[in-house]
């Protein structure tokens, strides 16, 4: 199933971007109607090629061991600031075999070496050479120490000495200050507007703004997004205008998403960014087959996904991770560790510590990141994105951070957390503070510039919701359209059942309903 869903995303991403299509002149096989039959036929095509070629080079050239050879050498590690200047050993994983670009570094910090080992008596094993030992011993279930949290800035905004991060212009500064402003805005609007019953469903990113402001400005437009439901400041930085969240949020017309999707499942073509989806990790093996896809491409992009600490507990995280390290997809996975998947804390999730090690357990680089430190995660994340396109490798970065709103506005929090410390992080952990703290500092931000965007955000805001509030509902007719090529008859009967009951029972639906 997994490998169905990476194959499915693969497929569908070169469909999303033919050029072709798009002026409706093509007609390769992505580009045509989509039915299960054709799915399946192009499924089986694919995989039969592929056993056809490992049959024919293991035949003509004499390579019994293609896909059994492994190099268990270790691959060049860089730091930040070391990435620009060793752009010339990066490998073109293109021109290199298959089985020499599946090593996987040395762990000597997880197992150490001892006297009792024999390093010189090698055992062969298909998964590699190994050394041996006469003396029965377990891998500790964790390291004694934890792994240390990257920051940039302290809790008063101040840059700690000798940090290592990328340096930040003063116009991105503000920019970047500008859209958490407005995110913060925007989420207190959208949030008090279900509470007065005018849209159903509404979550906020409060705490998270920095891990939203900060991963976008360090993508590239050309980047593919797979969010999770926490991150509507990516599309906010991408161009998504606030009439656009106004409109989904309400359903109308005007909605990309012709109203079948509840509200925050925003989602965006033109700013390459996937529609949110409400089945917790589905989008993780997902955006594995957009990272292999953009390989087998060779674009200067990668993909990038979001995922909560709860996620983790899921399998497609697994599955994700693991096809992503095998296939060495460019692929960055952004865990947002928020410390409660809903009112599960993270006591209950694992017992690892956190996330982070999780990625090297798959092979895959990883960081852990202050995630309300604005130019820590700015830096953290250009830096896996440059690892990810260059190296054609995924990198798994685990921000740290604190939900300090409700789940959604369908839970309440206080059950289960002290308002003590929530109170707490709002005020002296919040990421929004901290940044302004040193955007001011530099004295590229002032009292008259803070009023000024956030009334100006107020004011857009509220006149997109009264603008959405207006439009039209999409017709009846649209919940049963783009699915299947012919619609078959199941659909249709359903169709006509449910525009009967409309006619039967209109009191039960909004005036001016369409059918």
């Amino acid at each position: 199933m997994i490998i169905t869903s990476t194959f499915l995303y693969s497929w569908r991403w070169i469909r999303m971007t033919c050029q072709a299509r798009q002026e409706n002149t093509c007609t390769c096989r992505p580009c045509k109607p989509v039915t299960l039959k054709h799915i399946l036929y192009d499924m089986a095509i694919w995989f039969a090629r592929s056993r056809n070629i490992v049959f024919s080079l293991r035949h003509n050239l004499n390579l019994p061991g293609i896909l059994i050879k492994r190099d268990y050498s270790p691959r060049p590690a860089f730091t930040n600031s070391q990435l620009s200047s060793k752009s010339s050993v990066f490998l073109d994983s293109f021109t290199s075999l298959r089985h020499e670009s599946t090593a996987v570094e040395k762990q000597l910090d997880l197992v150490q070496q001892s006297d009792e080992e024999n390093p010189d008596q090698e055992l062969d094993f298909p998964g590699g050479k190994l050394g041996s030992t006469s003396k029965m011993k377990f891998i500790p279930e964790s390291s004694p120490l934890r792994v240390p949290c990257y920051r940039v800035l302290d809790e008063d905004g101040r840059i700690i000495p000798d940090s290592d991060y990328i340096p930040v212009s003063e116009k991105l500064a503000v920019r970047m200050y500008e859209h958490m402003a407005t995110l913060q805005v925007m989420d207190h609007i959208f949030y008090e507007a279900q509470r007065q019953g005018r849209i159903s469903f509404f979550i906020t990113t409060v705490g998270e703004e920095a891990i939203n402001i900060a991963s976008a400005a360090a993508l590239s437009p050309e980047d593919v997004v797979l969010p999770q439901y926490r991150e509507p400041g990516v599309l906010l930085w991408r161009g998504f205008t606030l009439q656009e969240f106004a409109n989904q949020c309400f359903g109308n017309k005007a909605d990309h998403g012709k109203g079948r999707q509840m509200p925050v499942h925003y989602g965006s073509n033109r700013h390459n960014h996937f529609t949110v989806s409400s089945p917790i990790a589905t989008q993780l093996p997902q955006a594995a087959g957009v990272g292999y896809s953009l390989k087998m491409e060779k674009k200067n992009a990668c993909a990038v996904t979001f995922i909560g600490d709860g996620g983790t507990s899921e399998g497609d995280f697994h599955a994700g991770l693991n096809f992503a390290a095998v296939m060495e997809a460019p692929v960055v996975f952004i865990c947002r560790n928020n410390g409660w998947a809903i009112s599960t804390h993270i006591s209950e999730q694992f017992r690892s510590d956190g996330i982070v090690v999780k990625g090297r357990a798959y092979g895959i680089r990883s960081i852990r990141v202050d995630g309300n430190d604005a130019l820590a995660v700015y830096s953290a994340v250009r830096s896996a994105r440059e690892m990810a396109v260059k190296e054609q490798r995924p990198v798994l970065i685990e921000a740290m951070t604190y939900r300090v709103g409700h789940h959604s506005t369908s839970d309440d929090s206080t059950k289960y957390r002290a308002a003590d410390e929530i109170q707490y992080w709002k005020m002296s952990r919040n990421p929004v503070n901290i940044f302004r703290k040193w955007v001011e500092d530099n004295g590229w931000w002032s009292e008259e510039d803070e009023s000024k965007i956030r009334s100006n955000a107020r004011k857009q805001i509220l006149q997109a919701i009264q603008a959405a509030e207006k439009w039209d509902k999409q017709p009846l007719t649209e919940l049963f359209s783009d699915v299947y090529d012919v619609k078959p008859k199941n659909l249709e009967e359903q169709e006509l059942g449910l525009k009967e009951l409309v006619e039967k029972q209109p009191q039960d639906y909004p005036p001016g309903f369409q059918i």
